[in-house]
């Protein structure tokens, strides 16, 4: 086994391998960008090294510089994690080439699977069924607008090159096709490095279902089963499951079969994952599944495949990297109970799960185990007071349940995400809650189509809870204060004839909450009715007209965040002095709604623009978002320029007013 590896990835994927690695007791060594200084899995490792400042081009993806830390520290290995450079030929053999041992497949076998139309028609060769689409070398944008009307709408733009739903457009129709075909190869030469595409027919009721399999050198392949990974928005997966609901033991088989053969074909070593389509429209069939990629990596989703085999992943990769035989054989292996994950993340549901900064003021979890096996667990890269930034991956935890059967184990979700809190950054908690209470969700009735059907139900604002408002406005105008030692504060509230109103104005997001307490001695009323409340345990009880509910309470800067099951709220107070740049520049302006990069900038002061134009293009995690013109008009002035960093709420370009 080695004596100390180099982790080339950051945040909770580094955390993970550390963990496993300290567990067997190999050394670690961390890179990290200068955003990144302080960074938990910089603190975990045994030794950290900086690779460059924070953009990922300047740093994670510096494979020799990772490589230069490696030897500069006597690490024997490299652990790629996923992402960055984890499916990177060219870095696999550079590590190589270098005297190192890369945790992964050889270069050949991610080379064979890196291009998803070569890795197709391989897979073909190999006998393994796959989607109808085409796969072919020739991009030139007529041809494969006619390749798409021959396969029939609708059709799946996807790129080549990479995952994660980048670079990948529904089209329905053909007058739609060259303006989503450039959007997809913009992003996907952003995330990859190559704009190509292959194009797909469009399973209408689909399921995603990836096998888990590991091969070693010695000539064993096996499969872990299967992941259930349909719920999905933008194609990128929300919650994911194991076993997949639903499954016969006729198609786990040749599913399973299927994912063998395709591991065998390109010689694979190491921990993989082969994702298929699967046609749920009438149940789950051993004819009605089709080859899409291969994952040649350890998956973001390996908790749940963990879960029910009791294996440790990470474990397997290092010992199959090191040269010894897979621990288990195929007949070992057996699915025990059930497990999901569901991926937290500071993302705004509101704007269309665009990515969100801030800082984690308040971060508390259920009680769980980290990285490893239980009926709860907790999979972090960051900590309380952690800054999520917009360099990186959004993701703040993977919360991990397990039980004897899948409405035990969706339970536990349920009841872990409720009792989850964050504050100082906007999250998909509460939309992640939603979720485990959808009926069809939880009857197993999954596609990768069901958020986008029920989206405005998921996502919609729940109703605040009585008193929520009472608690924000007692804690922000200071009376629910424990009294300090100066002997006047014990007289708060107190009037020598009669009572005080106190109006307190909130705000929570843009609306706008009216209270008025009256205070009468030492007591304190909300319309008229005795409010009652305690501050205890990091949380505060109100008892207000006969009802008494308790909310856990984070305070931080001038707002305070509210949580009770399954929600979180956050009020400040309203300053009438404050500034509101959205409303100002409401229908004058194109103001970004998230933190990004400009990657395109279309205007120019003193051109006509016409309501709907595309004028500038802001992109987070490598995804793309179109700004376009409010309205017709003539652009007044450019504040920002291609290439520039910009945060929430910057007004990029300005109209002239609409009066003239």
């Amino acid at each position: 086994m080695f004596r100390k590896i180099l982790i080339a990835n950051r945040g909770e994927i580094a955390c993970r391998i550390i963990t496993t690695a300290r567990r067997m007791g190999v050394a670690t060594v961390a890179v990290c960008s200068d955003a990144d200084r302080d960074a938990r899995h910089v603190a975990l490792a045994d030794e950290a090294i900086r690779i460059g400042p924070a953009p990922v081009a300047e740093s994670y993806l510096r494979g020799d510089a990772v490589i230069a830390a490696a030897l500069a520290t006597g690490a024997e290995a490299i652990h790629p994690g996923y992402g960055f450079l984890s499916e990177n030929p060219d870095f696999a053999g550079a590590v190589a080439a270098a005297g190192l041992v890369f945790i992964g497949p050889p270069a050949g076998a991610i080379s064979a699977m890196g291009l998803k139309d070569a890795a197709k028609r391989l897979m073909e060769q190999a006998g393994v069924p796959v989607v109808p689409g085409y796969h072919g070398a020739e991009q030139d944008t007529g041809f494969l607008a006619d390749e798409a009307a021959r396969i029939g709408w609708p059709v799946l733009i996807k790129a080549r090159a990479g995952g994660g739903g980048k670079g990948m457009r529904l089209v329905g129709a053909a007058r739609d096709f060259a303006a989503e075909l450039a959007a997809a190869r913009r992003e996907a030469l952003a995330a990859f490095g190559d704009d190509g595409v292959l194009v797909e027919k469009y399973i209408t009721a689909p399921r995603h279902i990836e096998v888990q399999v590991f091969a070693d050198a010695h000539g064993n392949v096996i499969h872990a089963f299967e992941r259930d990974c349909s719920l999905q928005r933008r194609h990128q997966k929300v919650i994911e499951e194991a076993p997949a609901p639903g499954m016969t033991p006729e198609m786990r088989a040749a599913m399973g079969k299927a994912a063998v053969e395709a591991a065998r074909a390109i010689g694979y070593r190491g921990a993989g994952t082969v994702e298929f389509i699967a046609d749920g429209s009438t149940g789950l069939r051993p004819d009605g599944f089709w080859f899409m990629e291969m994952n040649t990596r350890l998956q973001v989703e390996h908790p749940v495949s963990e879960a029910i085999t009791g294996l440790d992943f990470v474990e397997l990769q290092l010992r199959i990297a090191a040269g010894q035989p897979l621990p288990v054989t195929q007949g070992d292996l057996r699915i025990d109970g059930h497990a999901f994950e569901a991926r937290l993340y500071a993302e705004d549901v509101g704007k269309g799960f665009l990515p969100a900064t801030g800082r984690l003021d308040h971060l508390s979890f259920p009680p769980a185990t980290e990285f490893a096996r239980a009926p709860v667990r907790v999979d972090s890269g960051v900590r309380p007071g952690d800054a999520i930034s917009p360099w990186y991956d959004p993701m703040i935890a993977k919360i991990i349940t397990h039980g004897p059967d899948r409405a035990t184990a969706l339970r536990r979700l349920e009841q872990a995400l409720a009792e989850t809190q964050v504050a100082g950054t906007v999250t998909n908690l509460a939309f992640l809650h939603a979720l485990t209470r959808h009926p069809g969700f939880g009857a197993g009735q999954v596609d990768t189509g069901l958020i986008a059907r029920d989206l405005a139900a998921l996502s919609a604002l729940p109703d605040a809870p009585a008193g929520e408002a009472a608690a924000a406005a007692l804690v922000l105008s200071g009376l629910l204060d424990p009294p300090g030692t100066d002997p006047w504060s014990h007289l708060r509230g107190l009037r020598l004839w009669g009572g005080g109103e106190v109006p307190v104005t909130l705000l929570r997001g843009d609306d706008r909450i009216d209270l008025r307490l009256t205070l009468e001695g030492g007591r304190i009323l909300l319309d008229g009715a005795d409010l009652r409340a305690t501050l205890q345990d990091g949380g505060v009880t109100i008892d207000h007209a006969g009802h008494s509910r308790r909310f856990g309470l984070a305070r931080h800067g001038d707002a305070v965040t509210l949580f009770s099951p399954g929600h979180a709220a956050t009020f400040r107070r309203h300053d009438p002095l404050r500034r509101d740049r959205r409303t100002e520049a409401s229908g004058d302006a194109l103001i970004s709604p998230m933190p990004g990069l400009v990657t395109l900038l279309a205007a120019k002061p003193g051109q006509s623009v016409a309501q709907g134009e595309v004028l500038v293009i802001v992109e987070a995690m490598k995804m793309e978002h179109a700004l376009r013109a409010p309205r017709d008009g003539t652009v007044a002035e450019v504040q920002v320029a291609q290439g520039q960093q910009v945060q929430d709420g910057t007004v990029l370009v300005a109209l002239e007013p609409a009066d003239g």
